[in-house]
């Protein structure tokens, strides 16, 4: 952002994002705009890479990057900086499974937009709440075009940040029954339970295992923190008509679940094949799923080039990884409304 006597970066905090009041509608439409772009080739998707510290295990950094074209930019809302030419980003996002502890969220992020003409950064901006409602978003852009529309029960493995937006969101678009939630801590899910319980129209039910919860479940979404492989998601809780979300940092299906599937969706099939997590590593990395096996990308999805749910007994699921145009669709918006409202703090670049 270019200023009398030099340039100037806003900086965007957690708190400062918290006094826009982006509205959920706001952050959907964001994310499948950026979605569409993707399926029409506006974006460009370099897959993420990992930095993993000489720490003992206790986690690691995801490092995103992408750029959404001048089009897909004002598309999902914002025309700040330099979205004329399309804005660019990075985000480094930590998995540190254990933060809890502390009392920290287990995934800390920071999202940086560029101007792509000239290089110039536009923004700094926490990206913890923009991970975790962008996840959410995808979950539930995801569900509109491959859930069935009558579904009425949720289950739901796990509870850090993006689970909440996940579950918000799926509620807010479907007339659901029942939502069913678990995760390894009992102190844990029953907090969960009591944060939905405030905010959702379906009751929520807190169950103590992974089985109760995805029994016979419309929507089955797996978003567990596992440190190790475990079969929490298993192949015959899945019924005819199901739509299936697992996104867990560490595989929690079995292996032969995609043999039972009418239908796998991708958010991006180069994202899918890199890396070294993700709940399909395994599937990938065996072959079970490849190209030849993929149904489509979402994107192509959105746009229409491939049709979503076809038939009401299709099960159905859906990877997607996270991808960086997704936090710059929404972290765009963000900015325009921080701009609007002179939102944030100015900090001199040079």
């Amino acid at each position: 952002m270019a200023t009398t006597g030099g340039l100037w970066i806003r900086f965007l905090s957690g708190p400062d994002i918290d006094s826009l009041g982006l509205s959920n509608a706001e952050i959907v439409d964001a994310v499948e705009d950026a979605v569409r772009a993707h399926g029409d080739g506006r974006v460009v998707v370099e897959p993420r890479v990992h930095l993993v510290p000489d720490n003992d295990g206790a986690g690691h950094f995801n490092v995103l990057r992408g750029h959404l074209s001048a089009s897909g930019a004002q598309a999902g809302g914002a025309r700040a900086g330099g979205s004329r030419a399309g804005v660019s980003g990075v985000k480094v996002v930590g998995d540190f499974v254990a933060n809890y502890a502390a009392g920290l969220p287990s995934e800390l992020g920071l999202l940086t937009l560029y101007d792509p003409r000239t290089g110039v950064p536009l923004s700094i901006m926490d990206a913890t709440l923009i991970t975790a409602c962008r996840t959410g978003a995808m979950t539930a852009v995801g569900a509109r075009y491959l859930a069935r529309p009558d579904s009425r029960v949720l289950g739901h493995v796990g509870a850090r940040g993006t689970a909440f937006w996940n579950v918000v969101l799926l509620d807010e678009l479907f007339d659901l029954d029942e939502i069913r939630v678990t995760s390894r801590r009992p102190e844990s899910r029953e907090a969960f339970a009591r944060q939905l319980a405030a905010v959702t129209r379906a009751r929520v039910r807190v169950a103590a295992t992974a089985g109760e919860v995805f029994d016979g479940a419309d929507i089955l979404v797996e978003a567990s923190r596992l440190t190790e492989p475990e079969p929490l998601l298993r192949t015959a809780a899945v019924k005819p008509g199901a739509f299936v979300v697992p996104y867990g940092t560490i595989s929690a299906v079995e292996l032969d679940l995609l043999d039972a599937m009418d239908k796998v969706v991708v958010d991006d099939w180069r994202e899918a094949q890199s890396g070294r997590f993700g709940a399909l590593r395994p599937h990938v990395d065996t072959g079970r799923l490849s190209a030849a096996s993929l149904y489509a990308e979402l994107g192509q999805i959105v746009t229409g080039r491939r049709p979503g749910r076809e038939r009401d007994d299709e099960r159905i699921l859906l990877w997607h990884r996270g991808l960086a145009i997704l936090d710059i669709a929404v972290g765009l918006a963000i900015l325009r409304r921080a701009e609007e409202q002179d939102a944030g703090t100015m900090l001199r670049y040079r």
